[in-house]
């Protein structure tokens, strides 16, 4: 027998790995549907009817659906209730009854759009890797998922945003090469963590590089849909978009990512000596307080400015910008003193992007990018601390990440 394949003794076949992967996923998910069914039931133990009868009773399933997920097509049937007094039946949250592909089949389809494959290439490209019916994929059904996505992406980009209020926000750019274009196009991405502490994608726009007059456009746009200041800023100090902050929103405070300042750094330091220096910059930002983190700061200049001056200079040029957080919750810091929260949503996409040469049209490589953090959003989980986010808002003072409660 070959290796990676198994011999089924019921049907007298011999099963591949994938095969076994897919029907092991459907057994699983028919488990998990039943656990789920019996947690509602006993859930539901003390509706009873006049005769002491239990109001609620299982009833069957409904009708078998094929689900795509990350091992295959899976056929499965969902366990469904009777309500006898005519109240609340078993609705499954593992599998809501519009569901036909999985979130990361779904997040599949514009990657390998972003990739350059055409809407016929898609479904075989698919159909090849989940098997023969890709629920609900197929090329017309694809070209018809696009349009809904341009649809989907215009009505959001106009949202009015009266109504939002943001604590925090986390800007950056990702740039790509586009098809038809003179220019690389740079997709300008705004994040923020609203008072509830889970975060939620504000803005992606086209622009052009990260200049200064893109950041203004996005962020006029923004505050004419009705979007208030926020308390704090943080991206690459590199960008445009801190002059187009002052000019927008002044009153927002501003913090320089220190993954981005640091890579700055090193870049302009020997390589025998990068090890240290990370080591030191560490002392800095990871500092207890404040005064401590000056104090660290200073040693730093004084190792290193008569021999690297321009790598000196490159950190103390940002050096007020670079400690605004001690200004903020401490429990926030590990979220507020790097861009890595909008990093990690760009994570997919530049991985992508870093070994592609042509995305397509500057709109369909916009509007893939859209729905990649989108889809990237659905696992986002909320900052650390999130209660502590209502006092940021309301303007209470923290001196070195402590709250100062007036005596």
């Amino acid at each position: 027998m070959r290796e990676n394949t198994f011999f089924d003794t019921e049907k007298h076949e011999i099963l591949s790995l994938d095969e076994i992967a897919r029907l092991g996923a459907q057994q699983m998910l028919r488990l998990a549907l039943e656990a789920e069914i019996e947690s509602f039931l006993e859930a539901m133990q003390h509706r009873k009817l006049e005769d002491g009868r239990a109001a609620v009773v299982r009833n069957g399933t409904h009708k078998p659906r094929n689900i795509t997920v990350g091992s295959g097509t899976i056929t499965v049937s969902v366990p469904r209730t009777r309500s006898r007094d005519g109240g609340e039946n078993f609705n499954s949250i593992i599998l809501p009854p519009y569901m036909r592909r999985s979130p990361k089949v779904d997040e599949v389809v514009p990657l390998l759009y972003l990739r350059g494959l055409s809407n016929g290439d898609i479904y075989p490209a698919l159909s090849k890797l989940l098997g023969d019916e890709v629920s609900g994929l197929s090329s017309a059904n694809i070209t018809r998922l696009k349009a809904n996505w341009q649809q989907q992406y215009e009505q959001w980009r106009r949202r009015d945003l009266s109504k939002k209020e943001y604590c925090y926000i986390w800007v950056d750019g990702i740039h790509f090469n586009v098809r038809f274009g003179d220019n690389r196009l740079c997709v300008l991405v705004v994040i923020g963590a609203p008072r509830k502490g889970k975060k939620e994608i504000i803005a992606v726009e086209s622009g052009y590089r990260e200049s200064a007059e893109s950041w203004s456009s996005l962020l006029r746009q923004l505050k004419q849909r009705g979007l208030r200041s926020f308390r704090l800023a943080i991206g690459d100090g590199a960008l445009g978009f801190w002059k187009a902050l002052r000019e927008v929103y002044p009153e927002c405070k501003e913090q320089r990512c220190w993954v981005h300042k640091t890579a700055n750094v090193l870049d302009k330091l020997p390589k025998h000596l990068q090890k240290q220096v990370k080591r030191d910059l560490h002392e800095i930002y990871n500092a207890d307080t404040k005064e401590r983190a000056n104090k660290a700061f200073d040693t730093f200049v004084r190792n290193y400015q008569n021999k690297y001056p321009k790598a000196v200079e490159c950190l103390v040029k940002d050096r007020e910008s670079l400690l605004s957080f001690y200004d903020f919750p401490a429990i926030h810091w590990q979220h507020i003193r790097s861009t890595n929260p909008i990093e990690s949503a760009f994570a997919t996409v530049r991985l992508r992007s870093d070994k592609t040469r042509g995305h397509g049209t500057e709109t369909t490589t916009l509007l893939m990018v859209y729905k990649l953090i989108e889809q990237a959003s659905k696992r986002w989980q909320k900052l650390r601390g999130s209660n502590m986010i209502e006092f940021v808002m309301t303007g209470h003072k923290f001196i070195n990440g402590e709250l100062q409660v007036a005596a």
